[in-house]
């Protein structure tokens, strides 16, 4: 049985999605587009206060993302909930990762770019590559994993990716329109944007989409390696 969608978006942690694409997926939501969350980690290292446990942390980050979603329209958020700061290039990650594209089938997939150099979250480079993995070949292989066809859960070809956080920009989309909903949304993640520290969210937020709209005749925008899968 699959449950079709336009658009997956698959981060490593609750507000990943938000910081890196939230102004392009309210964009094609707007446009009538079906996004699905798929999220790896529940966050649950996600703190700073010596007084709470992973499991409270882990709750109150689903939370958090269930309504920087609902704020988006994004259709549905499956969390893996493999632990945080653990993601493992593993066959058991990549198989699930492959379950949620045929279950989904979506002609798009974003996700963080395992390329980018030097600092740069584990798990989020992690995550990029065995979602990379995943879309090609063993999504797509007929044989890769027959027990899934027993399931219902047939191959399936994702024809894009997109990278946010890379260092090889080759897409720019403009969010003009919905930077409020992308600022909106951020500001679900309570947890992590009061460690943060900054204090004009907005100010910063806009001008990191000013930086990303470089060279383009759009004001802001979010910024992306795009793939095109032609095998």
């Amino acid at each position: 049985m699959t449950d079709r969608s336009d658009i997956m978006v698959v981060s490593a942690h609750p507000d990943d999605s938000e910081f890196g694409s939230a102004g392009s997926v309210a964009k094609w939501t707007g446009e009538g587009r079906r996004v699905v969350y798929v999220v790896c980690t529940s966050g649950d290292k996600g703190t700073d206060n010596p007084d709470i446990t992973p499991k409270q942390v882990a709750k109150i980050r689903e939370k958090e993302q269930k309504d920087a979603a609902g704020v988006l329209g994004v259709s549905d958020v499956v969390f893996l909930r493999y632990p945080d700061q653990e993601l493992e290039d593993t066959p058991s990650f990549r198989k699930a990762i492959v379950r949620q594209i045929r279950r989904y089938q979506p002609e798009m997939i974003v996700t963080s770019d395992p390329y980018r150099r030097y600092i740069w979250h584990r798990d989020h480079r992690i995550t990029g590559q065995v979602t990379l993995d995943a879309v090609y070949p063993y999504a797509r292989d007929l044989l890769a994993y027959t027990d899934l066809i027993d399931e219902g859960l047939m191959p399936h070809k994702v024809k894009k990716i997109l990278f946010f956080g890379t260092e090889d920009v080759n897409l720019r989309i403009d969010i003009t329109e919905t930077f409020h909903l992308k600022l909106v949304a951020l500001r679900c993640h309570k947890s992590q944007i009061n460690q943060m520290g900054i204090p004009d969210l907005e100010k910063w937020l806009w001008q990191r989409c000013r930086n990303m709209a470089e060279g383009t005749d759009f004001e802001i925008a979010e910024a992306f390696h795009q793939v095109v899968v032609s095998l």
